[in-house]
């Protein structure tokens, strides 16, 4: 295990190759699922589809996501994320290149419901990953960077499809094969990078000396009770405003696609800045004295902060405001990612993928609820508003979980014990 900003000295070289491997795993996952995002509109005007219905394959996509997250978050403990991380993107990837020979609404559907199950795979294994290269005070700036690969993805997406769709005149369907082919890529530098011993936990002694912290069972409630609360708060209001951005741009406020696209990978930029910044803001708090906890704690209330942005929407006009409301809180939401992803990894340290596969299960089933009824909402009053103010406001729920529930630093009384050994 090797820390960030620990003393432990310079980050080994092919550890940072296995770092910037976990970001383009992340890159590849979001572009394979935001592809559909950047056509939605022509994809609803081409098989007819409501918003309603749009709400139902996202919704689909989050169901199968949850069920997919459990199965493997239990596989990351319990098989080598060497070869089932690779597996997994392989699926996914195929699944994604499929997509591009849809036919309609129902094979859409099931083609994204599919791509939702094996996409799930991504999450335990990258965190089962960065949970063994990096210690408790340095995990958000690592997990910042492994986030971050999500808008790197985002932000390639829309301009590419742009210049397929718009520049060269190409069908949509042509991106949705080239987005999947990436993955195969992927793989290789994986295996040729990787080896099988750096996913070996080692049962070094933490605060307890056999490798887990001993908690109270009142602890232990109340840690698992922030993290599914804050888990369904965050990834709720990330996937809302992930999906339905370009359409509110499109069909509520005018904008043209050329303009929607481009807009569309500024945000997920401006996005990926702020969960850079979430996990370099906790990290030097914590290297100023601050406990691990408060830390955290502190930087999830400069996000919300940020996420606040959104109350505001209902009252303004199309115009450059607005866009910077949008902007302002895409950099809040996602830096609440690095942060959440930090206090699950002190939750358990030998079974992390269980973890992330129930908080994502939650979390995944709870926003694919929402996204249906925000589509039928949009529906009923014929606007977006009400919905994109409510997700802006309800990121102060995840700020008292953390405040209110998380016991005091686990991570500081093992911090120690799970210094980095060369």
């Amino acid at each position: 295990m090797l820390g960030i900003g620990t003393g432990a000295g310079q980050l080994p070289r092919r550890v940072a190759l296995i770092a910037g491997l976990l970001l383009a795993a992340s890159a590849i996952n979001y572009m394979d699922r935001q592809t559909l995002t950047s056509v939605s509109k022509r994809v609803m005007e081409e098989f007819s589809i409501t918003n309603e219905q749009y709400g139902s394959i996202e919704a689909s996509f989050g169901y199968a996501f949850a069920a997919g997250s459990l199965l493997f978050g239990f596989l990351a403990d319990r098989v080598n994320v060497r070869g089932l991380y690779p597996a997994a993107l392989l699926a996914w990837s195929l699944v994604g290149f499929a997509t591009g020979w849809a036919r309609d609404y129902d094979e859409l559907l099931r083609l994204r419901t599919v791509l939702g199950f094996f996409e799930a795979a991504h999450w335990p294994c990258a965190l089962k990953t960065t949970q063994l290269l990096l210690t408790a005070r340095g995990r958000a700036m690592g997990n910042g960077v492994l986030q971050s690969g999500t808008s790197v993805g985002s932000i390639l997406t829309p301009v590419f499809m742009w210049w397929i769709m718009v520049q060269q005149g190409l069908s949509w369907r042509i991106g949705f094969q080239v987005v999947g082919l990436v993955g195969v890529i992927w793989i290789v530098g994986w295996l040729a990078a990787t080896r099988n011993e750096d996913f070996h936990v080692a049962r070094r002694g933490d605060a307890d000396g056999n490798g887990e912290a001993v908690d109270s069972g009142l602890d232990t409630i109340r840690r698992w009770a922030a993290v599914l609360l804050v888990v369904v708060v965050i990834n709720t209001v990330w996937q809302i405003l992930r999906a339905w951005i370009p359409l509110i741009l499109q069909k509520q406020y005018g904008y043209g696609e050329t303009t929607t696209l481009w807009f569309n990978a500024a945000w997920f930029a401006v996005a990926d800045v702020g969960c850079l910044a979430a996990g370099w803001l906790s990290w030097r708090l914590a290297g100023k004295g601050w406990t691990v906890k408060w830390s955290r704690v502190a930087t999830v209330a400069c996000c919300c902060v940020l996420c606040l942005a959104l109350t505001a929407v209902p009252w303004i006009s199309a115009g450059p405001l607005l866009l910077t409301l949008f902007l302002v809180a895409g950099a809040g939401t996602l830096g609440l990612f690095p942060i959440y992803y930090s206090f699950t990894q002190d939750v358990s340290r030998h079974h992390i993928g269980l973890v992330t596969g129930i908080a994502s299960f939650f979390g995944w089933v709870v926003s694919a609820r929402f996204q249906k009824l925000f589509g039928w909402l949009a529906d009923e009053t014929h606007s977006y508003s009400v919905g994109i103010a409510a997700a802006g406001a309800v990121t102060l729920v995840a700020l008292a979980a953390w405040a209110l529930l998380w016991p005091e630093d686990r991570a500081d009384a093992s911090a120690a014990a799970a210094e980095p050994v060369a």
